[in-house]
């Protein structure tokens, strides 16, 4: 080689350039450990000691403690049986006590071999005959008398205007005092059978319409009676204490303008309603309307009329008043008529008929220009409101207006036991499905009242006594199932609660979930760190 060339050595590699290590933080000081510690233990403090409770006393849904078993059995029938004992009295004049006495027993022995209504114990007393009234006296709610007279054959009929059946029967009828049986005392019994058959198969159908399951044993109705009672208890009001009554006027024209409607409600309406307040109360007002245009125009009026004849968008028909149901008496002065018939040329027609759950109406005719309506005029309609006011309040057609009262107070009685009951019974199952349905006090205090009421009556079936009662159980039953408190929380799902509270605690429990986690860490890390210290001394 040239010795002027040089040699190139390689050149060195460019060292490697050091990572300086991490800065790591001065290491906490145990006062600042412990500080931190202790503010996350007082956030959770408060959090479990005030926050919580306070949060569950506020948001927990009140339930008052209900008797569930005790409704529960008033709806299937087992806390009270609906009979209805009946005090019947004879009256045998005309015997001698012995044989009188003899004669009851087989009229008895007659009637209990013939009931197939265990809903009804006829219950026969022979009365003193040196003073009936203290028959009376003694038994106000005595459901009928028998009064047995000697005549030439054996008759029954019922007295138009007491709770009594006159029987008559000839000399030779009276049973001996050995026979064990008698015609005389079964025809008796039959009669009486007879006497209160409708209202044992209205009590019937109450029973086998109502979702109490008692063993009381209904009567075997026949699908046509079925319907009839159907359409019955369809077409009469729902019991009330109280009814309005509104008698209104309406004509077509300026006349007539004036009517003596006090007068005909004090004569023709006021006895009835004596009579029936001990079931129920009145209150009456009246009102006169001109130039009233019907809701049909036709002279003659068809069966398909009657539902439209009523204007409601014109007539000033009065609400319901107090809370009181109102039963409307309607008289409509004009030359309209209704036919029966099925053809316009019947002769056959009718003035009123009676609505549903709502009253009747009377079409008054009267001759041309007649201004002012006397009481005579409206003695017909008054009357015809009187029989249909029976009629919407569901009393029996048959016997006379004492006996069909005392027949409607044990009806009303078994239809308001058996409401009452049905209404515990649903409240009862309500509050099992629904765990987070709010039950305020006063829903136990009316549950408490109605349970206490329906034992009341229950034990005073078939009087007046019993009636009032069972109407303040029903009254107190309906109050508690519907209290509105209560029936606010009924669609307030739980969905519903977590979209309300999950926006709140989730930027709450967070850095408190976060903050307690990292602190069980080191906790956990000194704790492992102090136990294997320990394990070196140990070794060493």
């Amino acid at each position: 080689m040239a010795s002027g060339a040089s040699t190139k050595e390689p050149a060195a590699a460019p060292a490697a350039t050091a990572v300086p290590d991490p800065k790591m933080p001065p290491p906490e000081k145990p006062a600042d450990v412990r500080r931190r510690s202790y503010v996350i233990l007082s956030f959770w403090l408060i959090v479990l000691l005030l926050g919580l409770p306070i949060w569950w006393m506020t948001t927990t849904i009140y339930r008052a403690n209900l008797p569930l078993d005790g409704m529960i059995d008033w709806a299937d029938g087992k806390a009270c049986r609906p009979v209805f004992p009946l005090q019947i009295s004879i009256q045998a004049d005309a015997l001698q006590p012995q044989e009188a006495q003899h004669l009851v027993r087989l009229i008895q022995h007659a009637i209990d071999d013939l009931n197939d209504f265990s809903g009804h114990h006829l219950r026969l007393q022979l009365a003193p005959k040196d003073d009936r009234r203290i028959v009376q006296k003694d038994n106000p709610e005595l459901a009928l008398t028998v009064r047995l007279k000697a005549g030439e054959a054996t008759t029954a009929s019922l007295d138009p205007h007491s709770a009594a059946l006159d029987i008559t029967y000839p000399s030779n009828a009276i049973p001996s005092p050995t026979s064990t049986s008698s015609p005389l005392a079964t025809y008796i019994a039959n009669e009486l059978r007879s006497t209160f058959s409708e209202e044992q198969s209205i009590i019937s159908y109450l029973l086998s319409t109502s979702s109490m399951s008692s063993d009381v044993r209904p009567q075997s109705l026949t699908p046509t009676d079925l319907a009839e009672l159907d359409k019955r208890m369809t077409r009469s009001l729902r019991y009330a204490a109280t009814y309005h009554l509104t008698f209104s006027l309406f004509a077509d024209g300026s006349t007539p303008n004036t009517w003596d409607i006090e007068e005909a409600v004090e004569k023709y309406m006021r006895p009835l309603l004596d009579v029936l307040s001990p079931i129920h109360n009145f209150t009456v007002d009246t009102q006169l309307q001109l130039y009233a245009t019907p809701g049909v125009q036709s002279q003659v009026l068809h069966k398909e009329d009657l539902a439209s004849f009523i204007n409601a968008a014109e007539w000033p028909l009065s609400p319901s008043i107090g809370g009181a149901p109102t039963v409307n008496f309607v008289i409509f002065a004009g030359n309209q008529t209704i036919a029966l018939g099925d053809s316009e040329s019947s002769a056959e027609t009718s003035q009123s008929w009676l609505i549903p759950q709502w009253g009747t109406v009377y079409l008054l005719s009267l001759p041309d220009a007649t201004s002012h309506v006397s009481s005579n005029i409206l003695r017909q309609p008054m009357l015809t409101f009187g029989g249909h006011l029976l009629t919407l309040l569901g009393t029996p057609q048959a016997g006379s207006l004492p006996l069909r009262l005392s027949a409607l107070t044990r009806i009303r009685s078994a239809d308001l036991l058996l409401r009452s009951s049905s209404t515990l019974g649903s409240l009862a199952r309500l509050s099992r499905s629904l765990p987070s349905i709010s039950i305020p006090r006063t829903v136990a205090d009316g549950v408490a009242t109605s349970m206490y009421h329906l034992e009341r009556a229950c034990s005073n079936l078939g009087g007046l006594e019993g009636l009032m009662h069972a109407r303040i159980a029903e009254e107190e039953a309906e109050r508690a199932f519907f209290e509105k408190s209560m029936v606010g929380q009924l669609y307030f799902p739980d969905e519903h609660k977590v979209a309300v509270y999950l926006p709140l605690l989730g930027p709450v429990g967070v850095p408190l979930v976060l903050g307690l986690i990292k602190e069980l860490k080191q906790w956990s890390k000194k704790r492992k760190e102090k136990a294997k210290e320990a394990r070196e001394k140990k070794q060493q």
